[in-house]
Parts: structure tokens; sequence; C-alpha cells
């Protein structure tokens, strides 16, 4: 993408819930969409105020983040 940024946090959109930027839509709903075995294309049908190309590039820092923490054990 550009220098705009991908996700914002404003107390004055939905409490400061981490949103897509230009958008109120909680950029966790992305992935509790994925989480629930729907496709990217059914998430952007669903919600049209966000783009594809951000939708992949917050998927692509995402997995930057998980790939440059180290995972603790679960057990």
């Amino acid at each position: 993408m550009n220098d705009q940024p991908l996700i914002i946090r404003d107390p004055e959109i939905l409490s400061g819930i981490p949103v897509f930027a230009g958008t109120r839509v909680p950029a966790r709903t992305l992935i509790d969409y994925l989480g629930a075995g729907h496709s990217l294309d059914d998430f952007l049908d669903d919600f049209p105020s966000v783009g594809r190309k951000q939708a992949q590039a917050v998927l692509d820092l995402c997995k930057r983040l998980l790939l440059e923490q180290p995972l603790e054990s679960a057990a």
C-alpha cells in the first residue's frame, strides 16, 4: 500500500477499537471471518468499504508479525 495507515485506533470511532483506516469496520472482523471458514471474498462482499488491497495488506502485516515473534507453547 502507500504511507496511509492500514488500521487506526481512534476513541471517536467505535470507542477506540482498531478499525480499517477510512472505515468503521473492526480489523478483528476479518480475522473472525477467516477463522469461521469464510473467504476473503465473503468478507469484502459484506464490508464493501474495505478494499481488497487494504485487507490483503492487513493479512500480510499479521503474517509478518506472527513470523517475527517467537510463539510460546500452549502445553
